[in-house]
């Protein structure tokens, strides 16, 4: 098990696809949950969720950057309840652009609780001090009310609607300057 960081109740790890898919399927195959995050399609059973967990790991792992999508895990009870991300954000060809993107993905039943809000403070120290990134976004749907909040908690600037990434999808776009950062 490859641990990125701990905070207080999380250990955020990379997926591990045959022990992970059935608990990541509560994420990603709930329409609820789905609704907020990219075309809203759910996956279609635990095994193509296995696969897709797969794939995604190769991608970032060819990538060679520091990015990825990890396993957010609760340490009280050892199981996978949502995922922590930062990335390239995608242009509207998906072509990574040079905007780095912090995001989260969480179960129902992990919802109210904090855990998007500590595992995104953690992955935006992981962005600023391990990957000396100077400036992360965040995209929100505009209906997604609770990512919108975790964003303010965050410090993240609202910065408007914009429709430059994900195939131009009207999404509300967030910012957050590394602290000490040289404005160009």
């Amino acid at each position: 098990m490859t641990t990125l960081f701990e905070s207080d109740r999380l250990v955020v790890r990379r997926w591990m696809p045959q022990l992970d898919a059935e608990q990541a399927f509560e994420i990603y195959g709930d329409p609820e949950v789905m609704r907020f995050i990219g075309s809203g399609k759910t996956e279609a059973n635990v095994e193509t969720l296995r696969q897709r967990l797969t794939e995604t790991i190769e991608r970032y792992n060819q990538f060679n950057n520091g990015t990825g999508s990890w396993a957010v895990v609760e340490k009280e009870t050892t199981r996978a309840v949502g995922a922590i991300l930062l990335k390239q954000l995608p242009d509207n060809d998906g072509l990574p652009t040079q905007d780095y993107e912090v995001g989260w993905h969480f179960r129902q039943a992990s919802w109210g609780k904090g855990y998007a809000t500590e595992a995104g403070r953690a992955i935006v120290d992981y962005g600023f001090n391990v990957l000396h990134l100077p400036v992360l976004y965040a995209v929100v749907k505009p209906e997604n009310n609770a990512s919108i909040r975790v964003t303010q908690r965050l410090g993240m600037e609202p910065m408007g609607r914009t429709n430059r990434y994900y195939d131009g999808v009207e999404l509300l776009l967030f910012k957050l300057d590394a602290p000490n950062a040289i404005a160009p």
